[in-house]
């Protein structure tokens, strides 16, 4: 079975060329025109990855894409015309896992759809499998069977590529990564002015497993060299 990748534009051109561009590479495409119609689907329908344009009626997709993380961890990128990085930086930082500029190269945009996909299958559905693996520091669990990251016994909601970050960190505690060296080993591609996306990312995880993110005690910025995760006293 195909996976199932849901296209969100207003513009009816643009998704039909999407929905093309992804129907060639073997992907099942489902069509929505606005951020409310993309959340019926959504419900309805069991989609793998998100498409999402940011200017849209009823409901933009940034909106939108606050919705979905509310319920799903499934990969979105968001496609945009707008391409400054402050854009992109508000993107990712509301639960993106990509953002692509129009006009996009279709290319590169199946290869990105691809590589999102394939990091999803390979970290697994989260609601799936008994935990096997696990890894603690702390008052952090993860499962690597599940993947799924908890603290203090309560899972904590990542996304997709925040799950791969959080994975990298916990299996190499104490270990110091530059910004470049994650973003190869998560996103799977070389790194060009990658320092803005993994610390947005590195942001958004820290609010969601810190006690307190201004002052964190596990991801720690090691300055001029990277992040890491520091290994805690047992039981802390």
């Amino acid at each position: 079975m195909s996976d199932c990748v849901l296209v969100v534009d207003d513009d009816r051109e643009i998704v039909k060329a999407i929905s093309i561009l992804l129907e060639g590479e073997g992907y099942e495409v489902l069509k929505a025109y606005d951020g409310l119609q993309a959340l019926d689907i959504l419900a309805s329908r069991q989609v793998r990855l998100v498409l999402i344009d940011v200017m849209m009626p009823k409901l933009d997709g940034l909106s939108a894409l606050m919705r979905i993380r509310e319920k799903q961890n499934i990969p979105v990128i968001v496609l945009s015309a707008k391409s400054e990085d402050s854009d992109k930086v508000l993107g990712l930082s509301m639960g993106a896992d990509d953002y692509v500029a129009k006009p996009y190269n279709p290319q590169e945009l199946a290869a990105r759809v691809k590589s999102q996909l394939r990091r999803y299958t390979c970290l697994g559905d989260i609601h799936a499998g008994n935990r096997v693996g696990e890894i603690r520091n702390g008052r952090l669990l993860y499962s690597t069977d599940e993947k799924i990251l908890y603290a203090d016994g309560e899972p904590v909601k990542l996304t997709p590529t925040e799950t791969k970050i959080v994975e990298l960190f916990m299996r190499n505690q104490g270990r110091v990564f530059p910004a470049e060296e994650i973003y190869r080993r998560v996103w799977e591609e070389e790194a060009f002015a990658s320092e803005n996306t993994v610390m947005v990312h590195i942001r958004r995880i820290r609010e969601k497993l810190e006690l307190n993110p201004k002052e964190p005690e596990y991801i720690k910025v090691v300055w001029g060299i990277g992040y890491k995760m520091e290994k805690q006293e047992k039981g802390n």
